[in-house]
């Protein structure tokens, strides 16, 4: 019992607190000054503000019952928690519900399994509660968290609620007044167990290759059941949720993620029912969900993202529907082998680099037309990628867009030129002036027209010789270039008349285009009549 130890003596407001507990009622210490209760200056708050962690643990852990037909819990307003609140491997049966207090040591609550925790606009130093089991809701509304935030494999059976929440990662601490991080009284308030533990945590982060100093939030493996409701909160380090799950949704509308590494977000393989990165979305840094599986909306609707190098990279995911309706992208985004139910977009919302080899869509909305999707597909800093191109072609001709496809196949072929060496790209872009690749065959009755007008005008002015004087005949221009144009002469008129001249020339060239343009009919129609593979 505590009367044994040396927490018998009470403060008046341990006292409140120890006679509240087995109620379950609030213990409120605020003054009701806005300014003089601002927990961010807790630690000029006197001993009747103040309780020691010793006690709220004590209670915690059962040393009062709760009363009869009552429900025992811890609810406690406006105070200074002196010490470390150290709750690891504990099993909580009451509920814990802080409001607006300060905090300066660490909340310990690893491998621990507890009942709700909730702390309303408080000013917490740090907290830790890897492995833990909340069953519940854990609640960091409107909380300040100077030193970061581990859930690493714990486990929420309610909702996770930082909405309003500003967390900075350890080392990126704000300096300040009294106890808060940086200062004399701050840093003797922290218990010897936070130095012990620190040669464990620092061969961990090397073994691992990750920089615990640059996540504000350390989640990897955390399990949300009831939704993790994250709007509009504000962190300095990234937030690091490799595998986490999310079975009712991940929300961080108008959140600023301001990452001090290489990535504000990095989560890899995670799991949720719907992730909503939109609304004002703000992430300084590489946002990463490689291997993601969401099924439902991936929105970065209205969202700004900026990164050196890569700013969202989205490959080998599997999405219902991705919505990528940006405010403003600065850096690359990579949707490679990525496979996406319904991809709403528009391709000037992210005009850099794009990586799109491998990916894959049943369904395009949005205004783009075929112009934005020929340049979004010929966007990959690798150079040219037929894949692209052939998915995209695909799609239109499943929607009945066939002239769109045919473009889509066009512009492949002539992508694919710039690869070539110069005697492909020679015929290349002599198969393209005739026949489009095969995909305008138009063009060779243009070409055509135009060498059999310019024909007959010239050997109706200078008309050949006739070959043989046993007999007379009348020439006509007009079937003569036509013969001289079909590669089998079919009028017969070839051998029967001689061009004098440089209109030899012409008939040579003549005869050299039939040749060329029926080569090129054939090939484009093989092209044409074969089934495109999507």
């Amino acid at each position: 019992m505590l009367r044994s130890r040396p927490l018998w003596r009470l403060t008046a407001a341990e006292r409140q607190v120890w006679d509240a507990y087995p109620s379950g009622a609030w213990v409120d210490l605020r003054i009701g000054d806005a300014a003089r209760d601002d927990p961010a200056e807790g630690a000029a708050w006197g001993p009747e503000r103040t309780v020691r962690a010793e006690l709220v643990t004590a209670l915690l852990l059962g040393a009062r019952p709760a009363k009869p037909g009552q429900v025992a819990g811890l609810r406690l307003a406006g105070a200074r928690i002196t010490g470390m609140l150290d709750l690891s491997d504990a099993t909580i049966t009451s509920k814990l519900h802080l409001l607006n207090c300060h905090l300066p040591g660490t909340v310990s609550l690893t491998d621990a399994t507890t009942k709700g925790m909730r702390f309303r606009g408080c000013d917490i130093h740090r907290i830790r509660a890897a492995r833990a089991t909340v069953d519940g809701l854990f609640e960091l509304d409107s909380c300040t968290v100077h030193s970061g935030v581990r859930l690493d494999n714990a486990h929420v059976t309610g909702q996770l609620r930082l909405a309003r929440a500003r967390l900075m990662a350890p080392g990126m601490a704000e300096p300040g007044p009294g106890g808060r991080p940086g200062s004399d009284n701050h840093k003797a308030s922290e218990s010897y167990m936070e130095d012990a533990r620190r040669p464990f945590a620092e061969a961990e982060r090397q073994e691992r290759g990750w920089d615990q100093n640059h996540w504000a939030l350390w989640a990897g493996g955390l399990t949300v059941d009831g939704g993790a409701f994250c709007r509009d909160v504000q962190t300095v380090g990234g937030l690091r949720l490799i595998g986490a799950r999310f079975n009712s949704g991940l929300y961080l509308q108008r959140a600023v993620i301001k990452g001090t590494g290489a990535h504000s977000v990095y989560a890899d393989h995670l799991q949720a029912t719907s992730v909503e990165c939109s609304a004002g979305f703000t992430a300084e840094g590489t946002v990463r969900l490689r291997g993601a599986r969401v099924t439902g909306v991936l929105s970065f609707d209205q969202a700004t993202l900026s990164a050196e190098g890569r700013a969202l990279h989205l490959s080998h995911m599997q999405v219902d529907e991705l919505i990528l309706t940006p405010a403003s992208v600065q850096g690359e985004v990579n949707l490679g082998y990525s496979r996406v139910g319904v991809l709403l977009d528009h391709p000037s919302a992210y005009p850099g680099h794009v990586h799109l080899n491998g990916f894959a869509y049943e369904s395009l909305r949005g205004d783009a037309r075929l112009a934005d999707r020929l340049s979004w597909v010929g966007r990959d800093p690798g150079g040219y990628r037929p894949q692209p191109y052939e998915h995209l072609a695909a799609w239109y001709r499943r929607i009945g867009h066939e002239q769109e496809a045919r473009r889509v196949l066009l512009a492949k072929q002539r992508a694919r030129r710039a690869t070539t060496g110069l005697a492909g790209r020679l015929a290349g872009l002599l198969l393209d002036l005739i026949v489009g690749y095969g995909y305008r065959p138009w063009l060779a009755g243009v070409w055509f027209a135009v060498l059999l007008a310019a024909g007959t005008a010239v050997f109706a002015t200078h008309p050949p010789s006739q070959v043989g004087l046993d007999e007379r005949r009348v020439f006509h221009p007009f079937p003569y270039t036509l013969d001289l144009l079909v590669p089998v002469s079919v009028f017969e008129l070839r051998g029967a008349w001689e061009p004098v001249g440089w209109t030899q020339w012409l008939a040579n060239v003549l005869i050299a285009s039939g040749w060329i343009l029926a080569t090129a009919l054939i090939a484009g129609g093989t092209r044409l009549l074969r089934p495109s593979t999507p």
